[in-house]
């Protein structure tokens, strides 16, 4: 850990904006952002264990399990038992659920794309650009 006060001020700085940011965005969402959170792991890596959809978003198995029982009965995945372990259960994520996350994504990015051609100078546009690159070596 630093103990630079202007380093410790721009992290701040940064966790504020981010989770201001991701607020305003959810706010337009047309899915709880959990069940976006599970479908959008699932669409990403193939089909995962309720327990590690939990752990991938940092929740109790018994929440995420609520969140897939909402899933499958609106038909965006479909569960079954592990071939390895029948006690466990895989879930997938369906062509329906596929196409149900790419429409909230599709939504979130247009609402954002509108914002930024609206508020934003080019200059400002510039910066948002390599914005992303820069969030992924962040690794805490």
């Amino acid at each position: 850990m630093t103990d630079d006060p202007d380093l410790l001020s721009a992290a701040e700085d940064l966790r504020a904006a981010v989770g201001d940011f991701v607020r305003r965005v959810l706010v337009h969402h047309s899915m709880p952002p959990g069940q976006a959170a599970a479908l959008g792991y699932l669409d990403r890596t193939g089909p995962l264990s309720i327990a590690e959809l939990a752990r991938l978003d940092q929740v109790k198995h018994q929440s995420m399990a609520r969140t897939v029982g909402l899933l499958k009965d609106q038909g965006l995945v479909t569960v079954q038992a592990a071939e390895a372990d029948r006690r466990q259960v895989v879930v997938t994520i369906t062509d329906t659920g596929a196409r149900r996350i790419a429409e909230v994504r599709r939504l979130r990015a247009s609402n954002i794309a509108r914002t930024l051609a609206d508020d934003l100078d080019d200059e400002e546009r510039e910066i948002v650009r390599r914005i992303p690159e820069v969030l992924r070596k962040l690794q805490p």
